[in-house]
């Protein structure tokens, strides 16, 4: 399979990359600074910016699937940029991403109606990150394409270690955290076995 992978040097998107090199798919990356990805054996490595359209389009030439593992890192990169990959997705034929969004945006199990993040499960100080995921997932819903929104709970750093638990739209319940190795675990096996086409999906312990 041909892979692009957006956040290649990010905790998730690193240990996504690593599970792609090793079952010897075809990795191309965009990253801002090429010296802090931790694998560069068996991958096209595109310097550049994803606000750059240019960019994106140099990197994901010939790619079957974008897989999008940006954080928000207090800006509006995430919003601002996912205009820009649906217009690329349609220049070159792209039709499947899979983004890690984070659990606020998925459905609120005790507030009907609402998001998670607008209810009392959610306790964040903040509700920023979880907007700017929200403007990605509005998009997405809105286009054409076949898209896969990974929402993980509380993420600290970690190893994958298995015995997660997924749930389309929710989080599962009483899910407190999951680790950003299980969450790479997860994108890659979406990634592989397409079970959760045009749909966000909550992972946790």
């Amino acid at each position: 399979m041909n892979i692009f992978i957006l956040g290649a040097t990010g905790r998730v998107g690193s240990k996504v990359l690593k599970q792609a090199v090793r079952d010897h798919h075809n990795v191309s990356v965009l990253v801002r600074s090429p010296e802090k990805l931790s694998i560069k054996g068996g991958v096209t490595i595109v310097e550049g910016d994803v606000l750059n359209e240019n960019d994106v389009m140099k990197a994901s030439e010939g790619a079957d699937v974008m897989i999008s593992a940006l954080g928000t890192d207090k800006t509006t990169t995430l919003s601002e940029s996912t205009p820009i990959l649906l217009s690329v997705m349609k220049k070159q034929g792209i039709k499947r991403i899979i983004t890690v969004g984070t659990a606020g945006i998925l459905n609120s199990g005790t507030d009907p109606g609402v998001y998670r993040f607008e209810s009392s499960e959610s306790k964040r100080k903040t509700t920023r990150a979880a907007k700017e995921h929200l403007a990605v997932y509005e998009m997405l819903n809105k286009s054409q394409v076949e898209w896969t929104i990974i929402c993980p709970t509380y993420l600290p750093e970690g190893d994958a270690r298995g015995g997660y638990r997924v749930e389309e739209n929710y989080l599962p319940e009483d899910g407190k955290e999951i680790s950003t190795g299980d969450t790479a675990h997860y994108v890659y096996q979406e990634l592989i076995e397409r079970n959760h086409i045009r749909k966000r999906v909550g992972i946790a312990y």
